[in-house]
């Protein structure tokens, strides 16, 4: 299953206020990038998630956000530092973009 192509229009709508948008196709999802630095990804069933450590994702998880996993062929769960972009900012990108600034600023 790979990132449907209206999933990719909303994401990339959703962080559009950010400047600097791109994207790359990635195992099924999207990667997102603002000004060349990747701060998000669009999972295949187009859950998006943001680049997150430490006190960060703390903050995520409080406003109920879940990490990313995966469970492989071999039937392990495997997770990755992505966590899910909270709710309420999937209708707001005013908010998105508050959420997405917070991971870039992390990762400089």
């Amino acid at each position: 299953m790979s990132v449907s192509k209206a999933d990719i229009e909303f994401a990339l709508d959703l962080f559009a206020p950010l400047g600097g948008i791109s994207s790359r196709k990635m195992m099924g999802g999207l990667m997102i990038y603002s000004h060349g630095q990747v701060f998000a990804l669009l999972g295949s069933s187009g859950t998006l998630y943001l680049k997150a450590s430490g006190g960060f994702a703390d903050e995520l998880a409080t406003h109920g956000a879940r990490l990313f996993s995966m469970v492989n062929k071999d039937g392990k769960t495997h997770t990755m530092g992505y966590w899910t972009l909270p709710e309420p900012a999937l209708d707001d990108p005013e908010e998105a973009c508050n959420w997405a600034r917070k991971a870039l600023d992390q990762l400089t």
